[in-house]
């Protein structure tokens, strides 16, 4: 009985250590994931924030021109904000091109044709008003970037070959003629699936070595190249002599444009298990850059000086760009939300929950922000108060670039032209 007691005793004794175990790496765990989290940093309007720099003053020119949509995000700045059309829902389907291959990237609209890069390494040039393929080319290697297009040349970028790993292959920068597709020039530097940004005569686009590339758009000659810490995979913005990129070493990098000398590098936060990637390229407005993080964050960088001014968490990845309108950045994030943040200030306006992850970036078209998730469904959204206003049952990534007349919507493997009814 004696040593019956006694087991007992050391049993009860071992059950509380246990106890005691999992209640401190409880305790471990939740202090872990709570510093693993961004914290959030509210912004102010007063602090270099210029009301004055909105995106959009020249976009109805733009839109009325012969380059409705010439590179990805519309603008040097990025901002994927479309006036000066009365394009709108509801839609109906125009036409429809079946690419039979991922499409990742929406087209640039330029010369009445789509200019539509096609993941297994194809470029096609379709007609705006019926869809019809009026050149195609095709190249070995893959494509995960939008082309850019500017006096008569499409500038597209180029991974390596589908069947090889990508990371730190060579690539390159193609330019081909708008009308014929034929090759003016190519260019060799590290694989690429950055869509290239095209200004004042130089292209610029990032790669998996780690470089960010600036080339003569007429010869594809490097002027210089800047090595950051890690691939820059996203796209390059513009704005007053700067060009902004995100890079996976966790910075954002601004630099000068001319000759690629660094004017300031602003970092993600530091957290448990290291600071997040930037996948996401900048988009500028309001004397600010504003880019996502992998870490699930939104941050708001001043474009003169780097300084962080406000940090918004998200519940997920945020690989998706922001769109700019209305002193509201629009984002999507892999919790499922598409979130309306108040440009000044970082705290958010609206926030709408999807059927899926949110990874490609939004769109603001005549006061309808648009967006697609990794399920299947682009959503329409007003803009000033979340209130959906059109679905459509396709489209993964960017969904909605447009000209005068239509609106074009990338599905998984078919584009869309929608024509307001």
């Amino acid at each position: 009985m004696r040593g019956s007691s006694f087991w007992r005793s050391k049993r009860g004794v071992f059950l509380i250590i246990v106890l005691l175990i999992l209640v401190a790496a409880g305790l471990a765990a939740g202090w872990a994931w709570k510093h693993r989290q961004t914290h959030n940093v509210r912004g102010s309007a007063s602090t270099e924030f210029v009301s004055t720099a909105a995106p959009g003053r020249k976009r109805t020119r733009v839109i009325a021109s012969e380059l409705p949509w010439p590179m990805y995000g519309l603008d040097e700045q990025r901002s994927r904000l479309v006036s000066g059309t009365k394009v709108r829902p509801p839609y109906g389907t125009y036409w429809v091109y079946k690419a039979k291959s991922l499409l990742e990237f929406p087209p640039a609209i330029a010369y009445h044709y789509a200019y539509l890069p096609v993941e297994r390494g194809y470029i096609r040039a379709l007609q705006a008003w019926d869809g019809k393929v009026v050149w195609s080319r095709k190249f070995n290697a893959c494509i995960a970037a939008s082309p850019a297009v500017a006096k008569g040349v499409v500038y597209e970028s180029l991974l390596n070959p589908c069947s090889q790993e990508h990371t730190n292959k060579p690539g390159a920068v193609v330019a081909l003629d708008a009308q014929t597709g034929k090759t003016v020039w190519k260019a060799t530097i590290g694989a690429t699936e950055s869509s290239p940004l095209v200004v004042n005569g130089v292209v610029y686009v990032g790669s998996r070595n780690d470089k960010v590339y600036a080339l003569d758009s007429h010869t594809g000659r490097v002027r210089w190249t800047y090595t950051t810490g890690g691939e820059v995979k996203g796209a390059a913005a513009y704005i007053a002599g700067t060009i902004y990129v995100g890079s996976y070493d966790g910075n954002v990098y601004a630099l000068n444009a001319r000759n690629g000398k660094l004017r300031w590098r602003a970092s993600a936060e530091n957290r448990l298990g290291g600071r997040g990637t930037f996948y996401a390229n900048p988009a500028i407005a309001y004397g600010r850059v504003y880019i996502g993080s992998t870490d699930g964050v939104v941050y708001s960088f001043g474009a003169t000086s780097g300084r962080l001014l406000w940090a918004r968490r998200t519940g997920g990845y945020v690989y998706s760009s922001a769109a700019l309108w209305h002193r509201t950045v629009y984002v999507g994030s892999y919790d499922h939300k598409l979130y309306a943040i108040d440009a000044a200030t970082g705290d958010v306006r609206w926030a709408f929950k999807s059927n899926g992850a949110i990874s490609g970036s939004p769109t603001v078209l005549n006061g309808v922000v648009y967006f697609s998730t990794l399920k299947g469904r682009t959503y329409g959204l007003d803009a000033l108060s979340g209130k959906r206003v059109w679905t459509f049952t396709d489209g993964q990534y960017s969904p909605i670039v447009a000209d005068q007349r239509r609106a074009y919507l990338v599905g998984f493997a078919r584009m869309f032209a929608l024509r307001p009814r």
